[in-house]
């Protein structure tokens, strides 16, 4: 199977002498309590290159191929019911010899709630000269069997906003912290605990810029103007009217996003246009708004005087880390437990989107959509050339 793989994404054209390729043996070591499994995927990509290979593991948890010299980055992803297990390495240097690369696989569970969509990327004004960016949302989606409460769900994007940029929080070593920076705010969705369920299979959009009906403008964008649609809008912390416009007739106030703490100067809610990395969470054993007041819940990032919040990685429901298709800097910012992989946004200002795969055979075992949740965004997501809400 590893073979047909791996024949499938080499090009046919392209003649490798042997002397130029050294045999990478990437091995799964599975946490403490797990048995090691066959059938996990190893996910192989050329960093400068781009070229990608893919490969299943045997009995021996392990998988091999002969690659050319080069920097890779390699993930692998395994699944066994609602156990996920992920691991991955940026920049494994393949340089004129064989190598072993031992990946400890993380352990997380598949979420309740996860994200289905996320737009923003903007779109053209056409029939007018220019782009647009503010019309930025995401949907939420309801994986479980049962009836799910969105009350007190938190969310954020993780710095640094772009995937190229340096990256402060990193250790001497280059891995990353054990916590997450959250850019300029956290947000949550309000209510007192059973306001607003969630019906299995069933979707939630949220607008993080303007709940109005952008299309009536520009055709190539999106009506965020429905009833039951969330909005980011606070004229305190968000004052800037070009991207917070207000909301529109069928938008309800207490689908107002709650802003639990702002840390930045932004104007407007900020979620990159190319490459977010962001997060779905809830605040386990404490009040987020305690939570925030806490020492330490707060820091100044290093050499800069912008300050974040910092939540735990278990706190995560869901999270999804974006590439910039056009940058070959790419580094990941969200841990291997709450996104193993990524997904590539190609180009900005086409009105293309991020969508979740719909995993059609549990569809249809449990008669409502169930979308894939391998907590791994090169095998859950792809990039779609619409938005999902354009009419």
């Amino acid at each position: 199977m590893a073979a047909l793989l791996l024949a499938g994404c080499m090009d046919p054209g392209v003649a490798y002498a042997p002397e130029t390729l050294s045999r990478v043996t990437v091995k799964a070591v599975y946490p403490e309590g797990f048995a090691a499994q066959a059938g996990a995927v190893v996910s192989i990509e050329n960093v400068l290159g781009g070229v990608s290979y893919q490969l299943v593991t045997g009995a021996d948890a392990s998988a091999s191929i002969d690659l050319p010299d080069g920097l890779y980055r390699v993930s692998v992803s395994d699944r066994s019911g609602n156990d996920v297990f992920n691991g991955n390495q940026d920049r494994v240097l393949v340089a004129g010899k064989d190598i072993t690369l031992d990946l400890v696989l993380l352990h997380s569970k598949a979420g309740a709630v996860v994200i289905k969509e996320i737009y923003c990327g903007g779109c053209p004004k056409t029939p007018e000269e220019g782009t647009y960016q503010s019309d930025q949302y995401i949907i939420v989606h309801n994986n479980s069997p049962v009836v799910t409460y969105l009350d007190g769900l938190c969310m954020g994007s993780i710095a640094p906003y772009n995937s190229n940029a340096n990256n402060p929080w990193l250790n001497s070593d280059g891995s990353l912290p054990d916590f997450l920076p959250i850019n300029d705010a956290i947000v949550m969705i309000p209510g007192g605990g059973e306001d607003f369920p969630l019906e299995p299979g069933a979707d939630a959009v949220i607008a993080l810029r303007g709940a109005i009906d952008h299309a009536a403008q520009y055709p190539l964008s999106v009506n965020l103007n429905k009833a039951d649609y969330f909005v980011c809008y606070n004229t305190t912390y968000f004052p800037n009217q070009a991207y917070h416009p207000a909301p529109g007739n069928l938008i309800r106030e207490d689908h107002y996003l709650e802003v639990v703490v702002k840390t930045g100067q932004s104007n407007a809610y900020t979620l990159s246009l190319n490459s977010p990395a962001f997060v779905l969470f809830r605040a386990d054993g404490v009040d987020i708004h305690s939570y925030v007041q806490q020492e330490g819940a707060v820091r100044q990032t290093p050499g800069s005087s912008i300050y974040v919040s910092v939540i735990p990685f278990d706190w995560v429901v869901d999270g999804v880390e974006v590439f910039n298709g056009g940058s070959s800097s790419n580094r990941k910012r969200l841990p291997a437990s709450v996104d193993a992989g990524y997904i590539t946004l190609s180009e900005t200002f086409k009105g293309h989107t991020l969508m979740r795969q719909v995993d059609h055979q549990a569809t249809d075992e449990n008669g409502y959509e169930v979308l894939l949740d391998t907590n791994n965004s090169n095998t859950d997501l792809y990039e779609r050339e619409t938005q999902s809400l354009h009419e």
